[in-house]
C-alpha cells in the first residue's frame, strides 16, 4: 500500500524548495504528498520583492474536509511557517491526524548562515522551539539548531576549526533533544567542518538520538544552494516511513544532494533557484523499488 506522508509547508512559484520539492522526492520514494499550503509566494524568500499570500485561514479547511474523509497519515512533515499562529493550527492538525503509528517530522524553517529568515519573528521562534518538542524527528540546519538550543551562531561556529567540534555539534543535538520527553531524534545539517583525515573541508549531517550518532559528509561546492534543506527533509521522512534505517536515509539524502548541487554547480544555476534534482531522482527511485508486481 502506498505510504501517505501530510506536507504542510509553503508553495513558492520560484525556487526548488517547500512543496515543489518535496512532493516529487516524496513521490520517488514511493509516498503519496498530500500538501497543505502554508503559505504561496512568487518565490521562495530568497528572491528580492516576493509577494506572500498567507494561508492560516485556509488551513482550517484541510482539517475540516478531511476530518470527514476519516484519512490516516504515516507521515506529518511539517516546514515553513509563514507566522506565530500558524503553530497553534500545526497543533489543531495534530490533534486530529497523528496517531501513534503516524510519523511526525518538524523541519523547523527559522534561518540559515546566523540569520533569520524574512519575514520571521522572534514570536514565531519561540513557537516553533516549543513545537518541535512534539516531533519524532527534527531536521535543523546549524543555525536552527543554534536557536532551538538558545545558543549563539557566531560564538558556536567561532570553534569550527576545532579539532573536536563535531563533539560540540553532537553535545548540541543532545541538549535538543533532551528537552523532549519521549524517543526524539534531531538531525543537524550544514556543519562546515574541515575533516583531520585528509584536510579538506565537508558539509557534515549530524543524526543524534538517545544513544547513538551518524555522521555523514559531502564535499561543499559553494553555491549555498537554496532549499537543500526541504530536500533533505523530504528524503528522510520517505525513508522512514517505509521503515528504512536513519543512517541508510541520512546518507542517501546526503548524496542526493551532493550529485544534484555539483551539476547546478556546473551549469552555473542561481543559488535561488536551488539545486539541479530533477534528474537525479532515480537514485531515490532505484533504491527503494521492489520487485516488478506483474512477475
Amino acid at each position: 500500500m502506498i505510504k501517505r506522508v501530510a506536507a504542510l509547508n509553503d508553495l513558492s512559484g520560484l525556487g526548488r524548495c517547500s512543496l515543489t520539492a518535496a512532493i516529487p522526492v516524496l513521490a520517488a520514494l514511493g509516498a503519496e504528498a498530500c500538501p497543505v499550503p502554508t503559505a504561496v509566494l512568487t518565490g521562495q524568500t530568497g528572491f528580492p520583492g516576493f509577494y506572500m499570500d498567507d494561508y492560516t485561514q485556509k488551513i482550517d479547511q484541510y482539517i475540516n474536509h478531511w476530518s470527514k474523509l476519516d484519512l490516516h497519515f504515516d507521515g506529518i512533515y511539517t516546514g515553513f511557517l509563514a507566522n506565530a499562529a500558524q503553530a497553534d493550527k500545526i497543533y489543531d492538525f495534530l490533534n486530529v491526524f497523528k496517531k501513534d503509528d503516524t510519523l511526525l517530522l518538524i523541519d523547523p524553517v527559522m534561518g540559515d548562515n546566523g540569520r533569520i529568515y524574512p519575514p520571521f519573528t522572534q514570536v514565531l521562534c519561540e513557537k516553533l522551539k516549543t513545537l518541535s518538542l512534539e516531533a519524532d524527528v527534527i531536521t535543523p540546519n546549524l543555525t536552527e539548531a543554534c536557536i532551538l538550543a538558545g545558543k549563539d551562531y557566531n560564538e558556536f561556529t567561532s570553534h569550527a576549526g576545532d579539532f573536536l567540534y563535531l563533539e560540540k555539534v553532537t553535545e548540541l543535538g543532545l541538549e535538543i533533544i533532551n528537552r523532549a520527553n519521549h524517543p526524539y531524534t534531531a538531525i543537524i545539517t550544514g556543519i562546515n567542518h574541515k575533516s583531520a583525515d585528509d584536510d579538506t573541508e565537508y558539509i557534515y549531517n549530524a543524526a543524534i538520538t538517545g544513544d547513538k550518532v551518524y555522521f555523514s559528509k559531502t564535499k561543499p561546492y559553494g553555491c549555498g544552494y537554496s532549499g537543500t534543506g526541504d530536500i533533505f527533509a523530504s528524503v528522510i521522512c520517505g525513508y522512514l516511513i517505509q521503515g528504512r534505517p536513519l543512517e541508510a536515509a541520512v546518507s542517501k539524502a546526503a548524496e542526493f544532494i551532493e550529485a544534484a548541487a555539483f551539476d547546478a554547480c556546473l551549469a552555473g544555476t542561481d543559488r535561488n533557484y536551488g539545486i539541479n534534482f530533477e534528474k537525479y531522482l532515480y537514485m531515490l527511485i532505484n533504491d527503494t523499488r521492489k520487485e516488478d508486481p506483474f512477475k
